[in-house]
């Protein structure tokens, strides 16, 4: 008798044992850190007596649509005093003369036009960059182009949240419309996924990202760290290494009510989906060690933890029921805590297709990584 079929009695409870640890390590990332989503209670700065004069930064790069159709949003904000700066960063198409006319109508509108240089290949940090250096204002907010604010005082609840005391960086949330088909329901479902990571290590006064569509700073912060310098060779980043380098556990405020949510335009294929997601994980490559660690573990368990249920189910016929326990009470204890956060990031249509959805983003999150992590020269449109 080999000693293969010597242990043979003892496999079904090594499958089992690891079932029950990758369990174990899942029930931990979501009761105790998405948890903190989940009963966190969301307040609102809308109401405050002052206000302090802010500079909207906006980079364009063939934006000629997206403007026309959400510029106004921006630059009718029920605020106080504020400027929009928009880089138009060597666009090809009519977004010069889209800028112009819209100049002609708002004067707080100021327009920074980048040229094209043979000899320099410049990324979306170098377009934000100069935007910084133009702004007249220390409270800084940024969105994107194709953004549209969910209510007119949105830069009342970022720039109130960024005004606290001693908070340099304001992380906000930004979702994707929603459309119909099912990759509009899996790139939502990302959005809120990865949402619900940062803003719950936020809360656990250990901030390791933001994104670009709905996030603020001070140019105080900016310039003293001395901008995107460490990190200018990757491509992305301008919003999530420089949140992950400069971030602290009293420096950081949150801004997800309802008035402060951002949405954007999703991407149509899953092409422009898989490059979109490509360049988010270049950057990732040098977050802090720490926070490459956490949220590998997340993923890495969350995948095995789908892999281990299906070979034990096959390898094991006659055991079923212990894979299928684990996995309701996995799913069970999802739904519990996410459905608050869902409320919270107004997506609460997606709990309906957590079962089909979550093990679809982990494999396809997995395998992109896997393709893409040491991906560098990527666009950053």
């Amino acid at each position: 008798m080999s000693i293969i079929q010597q242990y043979a009695i003892y496999y079904p409870y090594i499958a089992f044992g690891v079932i029950c640890l990758l369990l174990l390590i899942q029930l931990y990332y979501i009761i105790f850190v998405y948890g903190k989503l989940s009963l966190h209670k969301v307040r609102s700065y809308q109401e405050q007596d002052q206000f302090d004069p802010i500079s909207v930064i906006i980079c364009a790069h063939n934006e000629q649509k997206n403007l026309q159709q959400f510029l106004t949003y921006i630059l009718e904000q029920d605020y106080p005093q504020f400027e929009v700066i928009v880089v138009n960063d060597y666009s090809t198409d009519e977004t010069k003369w889209v800028l112009k006319d819209f100049q002609e109508k708002y004067e707080n509108l100021k327009i920074v036009d980048i040229k094209e240089h043979i000899r320099l290949k410049h990324g979306k940090k170098f377009a934000v960059t100069l935007g910084i250096k133009s702004a007249i204002y220390e409270k800084l907010v940024f969105t994107d182009a194709d953004c549209s604010p969910n209510s007119n005082n949105w830069l009342k609840e970022t720039a109130g949240a960024l005004s606290q005391p001693n908070k340099e960086i304001v992380i906000g949330y930004s979702p994707y419309f929603k459309y119909k088909g099912f990759l509009n329901k899996l790139i939502r479902f990302e959005t809120t996924h990865t949402a619900m990571s940062y803003l719950s290590y936020a809360l656990k006064k250990d901030a390791y990202m933001a994104v670009g569509r709905n996030m603020g700073y001070t140019k105080k912060l900016f310039f003293s760290k001395k901008g995107f310098a460490s990190h200018m060779h990757i491509k992305s980043g301008d919003d999530d290494l420089f949140v992950n380098e400069n971030a602290t556990k009293k420096n950081v405020a949150l801004s997800i009510h309802p008035d402060a949510i951002v949405y954007s335009e999703p991407k149509t294929t899953w092409k422009t989906y898989y490059k979109q997601k490509a360049r988010h994980s270049g950057a990732s490559v040098i977050y802090k060690k720490r926070h490459q660690r956490m949220l590998g573990t997340q993923l890495i368990t969350s995948f095995l933890f789908y892999c281990a249920l299906i070979l034990t189910a096959i390898i094991f016929p006659h055991y079923w029921y212990i894979p299928l326990a684990a996995y309701l009470i996995r799913l069970i204890t999802q739904i519990l805590v996410f459905r608050s956060i869902y409320r919270k990031l107004a997506v609460f249509d997606l709990i309906w297709w957590l079962p089909l959805l979550d093990i679809i983003y982990y494999f396809y999150i997995c395998i992109n990584g896997l393709f893409n992590r040491k991906k560098k020269s990527i666009s950053w449109k």
